[in-house]
């Protein structure tokens, strides 16, 4: 690309709110104690800051059921609070963007009080309601969360649809007045000066006409063919970007599930006048179902690196909010653990497209685990749980099987300090915190120059001061099946990436001077368990 946009050369770092830092003891992180904390967000490199929902909400699914999209949830504080900490953050050079939810909001929404009323009321038609069938569901379509998409409403005889839990209604986008209110939102956040939006399950708005069943046997089928990528998702976000993303100096990122690389190019060229970028995934969720597979791995991201080049934007994440760690499900979180999160930090920031980090991933956290499910707070580890032990199946096999897959593995308070609860909170923290934070935490990491926080720092300004590893070709190079090997080229500008996803010694001849590497030196006829570098070539 000839000119960058300012998304483009941003790196970004997503806060749990949650979790983060909890300023006033009540065991719960809030936006005061973000704030608090951005000089050493600062120091880190990044860019730009990724709030996770922080508006009003019953908290079924940790904010996701919004139930006031223009009121501040207040267990993180007030507007007040917000101003403030965005004020602060442009202060200092960062930019800030929230989370928008809107496939779906809260059962306690005002528009989805109003709307289960009556059938003729003005707001019944924000959502998605229908008959039943045969003294059953409308469809065969399975849930997120709940064995079916489908609530019965006794008051008005109708079923609702909701693809995540029972409480997160799904929005009716073929409503214009639904569209509408979506961009006065958008709009009203805007001008209080925020920077743009992750834009929340979005590929799942548009559902398919009619609601036909989904194929297969059962009662209930999960499948997401009749409600991911339908045609009218692209009408949709055109029709926004036309109307406000097109207006205004901002990042949009779509949580886009099931993309193949065309549809990547079809929701971010510019051309197309849709998002910015789009998460990828089929990475993250090849190695948490399957485990460790380099060969397949690095299949995943050349066939996206080079399928994207010139023709599409993604954003790059190896953790977020609702995946496991990487360190601890690819890497290796006990013996190599600063070493297989240091090259995870190499693989993300010599990746083209934008790179997102979870907090926590720049101190090398693990994932946390919980011993009984009445410690787990996810929506949706707690109702599988529930639901398969009602169908008889027995609680401790199915406990086993819902705690392998929870996304609270990720979500365990920050680790500041080798404090009580890590220096997260005074009070009980709203989630157990990980025990290993006595030794992996934040100030530990500052005060070790060979740290994993060190290394983040020193990765962000090389990618910074390398435009070959923000835009340039990727080519992958032939190496043993244990190693990742590939190049970045833009103009005369060459650069080879070399990673051992194993933890193994591998012989491997590395060309070129050794720019950064996550070993005191770098051995250039082998390289060690999990060693990672970045070479410059002539």
């Amino acid at each position: 690309m000839s000119e960058r946009a300012w998304w483009q050369e941003a790196v970004v770092y997503q806060i749990y709110p949650k979790s983060f830092y909890d300023s006033d003891g009540d065991g719960v992180g809030d936006l005061p104690g973000i704030t608090s904390k951005l000089d050493v967000l600062k120091t880190l490199g990044v860019d730009v800051l990724w709030l996770t929902p922080i508006y009003a909400s019953p908290e079924v699914d940790n904010g996701y059921d919004i139930s006031d999209y223009r009121a501040i949830n207040p267990r993180f504080g007030t507007m007040a609070d917000f101003e403030h900490l965005l004020a602060e953050a442009h202060r200092r050079g960062l930019k800030v963007i929230m989370d928008l939810v809107v496939n779906h909001t809260s059962d306690q929404h005002p528009w989805f009080v109003a709307s289960r009323q009556s059938r003729d009321n003005p707001y019944r038609d924000y959502y998605i309601w229908r008959d039943g069938r045969d003294g059953r569901e409308p469809n065969n379509w399975g849930g997120h969360f709940t064995q079916s998409a489908w609530s019965f409403d006794a008051a008005t005889g109708q079923y609702y649809l909701h693809i995540f839990s029972p409480q997160q209604p799904d929005l009716n986008w073929e409503n214009p007045v639904v569209r509408q209110e979506v961009r006065q939102i958008i709009e009203w956040w805007l001008d209080k000066g925020i920077d743009g939006f992750r834009l929340d399950a979005i590929n799942l708005i548009a559902k398919a006409p009619g609601l036909p069943d989904n194929r297969g046997a059962g009662r209930y089928i999960f499948a997401i063919e009749h409600f991911c990528n339908q045609p009218r998702f692209h009408d949709y976000m055109q029709e926004l970007h036309r109307a406000v993303f097109s207006r205004r100096d901002m990042l949009t990122v779509g949580e886009c599930a099931d993309l193949k690389v065309e549809d990547a190019i079809a929701v971010s060229a510019p051309a197309r006048g849709e998002l910015n970028m789009a998460f990828l995934f089929e990475h993250t969720d090849y190695y948490n179902a399957f485990g460790k597979d380099a060969q397949k791995l690095k299949e995943i991201l050349t066939r996206w690196q080079t399928g994207l080049h010139g023709r599409g934007w993604a954003g790059i994440a190896f953790n977020n909010h609702d995946q496991p760690r990487v360190v601890s499900c690819f890497g290796d979180d006990a013996r190599y653990r600063v070493e297989s999160a240091k090259l995870f930090a190499t693989l993300l920031l010599t990746l083209e497209g934008t790179p997102f980090l979870f907090q926590g991933e720049e101190i090398g956290m693990t994932n946390a685990v919980y011993a009984t499910i009445e410690e787990y707070n996810d929506v949706q580890t707690v109702n599988l749980y529930r639901e398969r032990v009602a169908a008889g199946e027995e609680p401790s096999a199915v406990f086993e099987a819902v705690r392998a897959t929870s996304r609270d593995r990720g979500r365990s308070p920050y680790q500041w300090s080798a404090a009580p609860n890590a220096g997260f909170t005074t009070g009980r923290p709203w989630l157990g915190v990980n025990p290993n934070y006595v030794d992996i935490n934040l100030e530990a990491n500052l005060a070790d120059p060979a740290s994993i926080f060190h290394y983040y720092r020193q990765m962000i300004a090389l990618r910074k001061a390398t435009p070959a590893l923000i835009d340039g070709e990727f080519i992958a190079q032939a190496a043993p099946a244990q190693l990742f090997v590939y190049q970045r080229v833009r103009n005369d500008a060459r650069y080879q990436i070399v990673l051992n996803l194993s933890d193994t010694t591998v012989e491997y001849t590395c060309a070129g001077q050794r720019l950064i590497g996550n070993y005191p030196a770098t051995d250039k006829q082998r390289l060690q368990p999990y060693e990672a570098g970045v070479f410059a070539l002539e």
